[in-house]
């Protein structure tokens, strides 16, 4: 079986991992990858980076900056393939965040549910009306939504 080479160029990286070459420079530009330059100043990935590159876009997926990616892969060890106990210390951050994700989808599919199944239409009760900006003193944005302080709000419905 013919071993596996331990650098990857970045045409290799993005064809693994389904990730743009344009994506993966900029991945690198944020320091979230890293690469080694030939004396021809080709990018030469380290083959854990595939790993990195799967991890930035879970987390991605999952709603997390760039920011908050970064602060969690500044907890993998440099030089070396993170293990699965890396790995799982710095998901472990993720729990809270998704959880809280999971909880504001779930209030918005409520609030969508019963609006579109109630079908009143109505500016004056409709729980996602927000007559006066209301909200506004609360959060920008749908602040009915993303705040668990709205919980009880009388427009909760």
């Amino acid at each position: 079986m013919a071993r596996l080479p331990a650098e990857v160029t970045i045409g290799e990286l993005s064809a693994r991992s389904g990730v743009a070459a344009s994506a993966l420079r900029f991945y690198e530009s944020q320091g979230l990858i890293s690469a080694e330059r030939t004396s021809g100043n080709q990018r030469r990935y380290a083959r854990h980076m595939l790993r990195r590159v799967a991890f930035i876009r879970a987390a991605q997926l999952v709603g997390l900056s760039l920011d908050e990616i970064g602060k969690a892969l500044q907890n993998l060890p440099d030089g070396r393939t993170p293990t699965k106990a890396d790995w799982t210390r710095i998901s472990r951050t993720w729990t809270a965040r998704i959880d809280k994700q999971i909880a504001d989808l779930q209030r918005l599919q409520t609030k969508l549910t019963g609006c579109v199944g109630c079908g009143c239409l109505s500016m004056q009760t409709c729980a996602l009306n927000n007559p006066d900006d209301e909200q506004g003193s609360v959060a920008p944005g749908p602040a009915w939504l993303s705040t668990a302080e709205n919980e009880g709000h009388p427009r909760d419905t």
